[in-house]
């Protein structure tokens, strides 16, 4: 998918990206990636170099995205998240090239345009920058102290998410019924992790029903997604594991005149049957 691609765009099956023009430059990244395996200590130390390589380029894109950032908040919505989706696309790819995470997809994303509910697991900083690159201006559920991070916390408001106060207890459902139901009519995807925060891989947290309950009260369908990325960038880890990531889009599920306490159920039963049959190279997440 390219930098600007709208509503129709083919959907990505398979991580691509050009290989890197400097051959120099290249061939420090294959050495980066090559299999150290044998020696454990000078496995650890190049998985650190690769991550550290990974976040210095990550933070430079940042940066160099501040002055864009001002001037994309002044055009409108649809144009503004195709003008901040570029900062994914090179988010993702960078990482494949520091890394080897590449990914591939199995199932069909709609192209209709006409937006709904997606809930999905929630295992690796990964998925957050995946979706914004396959869904067109999603809002994101988000915690609102992640509006407040300097520069980062910039790009998020520009992007219109749903920021709500998550100690709020009932009102912090008020609020993701109320946004979500004006994100809903502007024919937007609401990506919602019902989890409510990132699960250790093997790990199955409670799924909240806000979700659900936002798509049965709008009429919203619902897409359920199951993926491994916590096998490759776990909760908390620094160093990467070089993998295919497998991103798995579940059967649209339509809303209306269901209870949501159902189709929550059903949706946990459908990505957690998933989650079992995805692979992982280990399941040592220690960093």
């Amino acid at each position: 998918m390219g930098f600007f691609s709208g509503r129709n765009a083919p959907t990505h099956t398979e991580s691509q990206a050009p290989s890197c023009p400097n051959p120099r430059l290249s061939a420090i990244l294959t050495k980066l990636k090559a299999n150290h395996s044998g020696n454990t200590v000078v496995h650890k130390f190049f998985g650190l170099l690769r991550a550290s390589l990974f976040n210095l380029g990550l933070w430079l894109i940042l940066l160099a995205y501040v002055p864009i950032i001002g001037i994309v908040a002044l055009t409108p919505a649809p144009l503004r998240y195709r003008l901040m989706r570029p900062w994914n696309w090179m988010a993702v790819h960078w990482l494949r090239m520091t890394c080897g995470v590449r990914w591939k997809i199995e199932g069909e994303l709609p192209q209709d345009g006409l937006g709904g509910v997606v809930l999905a697991k929630h295992q690796s900083t990964w998925e957050t920058f995946i979706f914004p690159v396959l869904f067109d201006g999603p809002a994101f559920v988000l915690k609102r102290e992640l509006m407040r991070l300097p520069i980062f916390g910039w790009g998020l408001a520009v992007n219109q998410p749903i920021a709500i106060d998550r100690s709020a207890g009932r009102d912090a459902l008020r609020q993701l019924l109320e946004q979500g139901a004006e994100r809903l009519k502007q024919g937007r995807w609401v990506i919602i992790f019902p989890e409510g925060t990132r699960t250790a891989v093997g790990e199955r947290g409670k799924y909240k029903p806000g979700g659900a309950l936002l798509a049965t009260q709008n009429g919203a369908r619902i897409l359920p997604i199951a993926h491994n990325a916590g096998c490759a960038w776990p909760r908390g880890s620094f160093i990467k594991t070089p993998m295919t990531i497998t991103l798995r889009i579940g059967p649209l599920i339509e809303t209306e005149g269901r209870k949501a306490s159902d189709i929550n159920a059903e949706v946990e039963q459908w990505i957690e049957s998933q989650m079992a049959t995805l692979p992982c190279p280990s399941k040592d997440t220690s960093k």
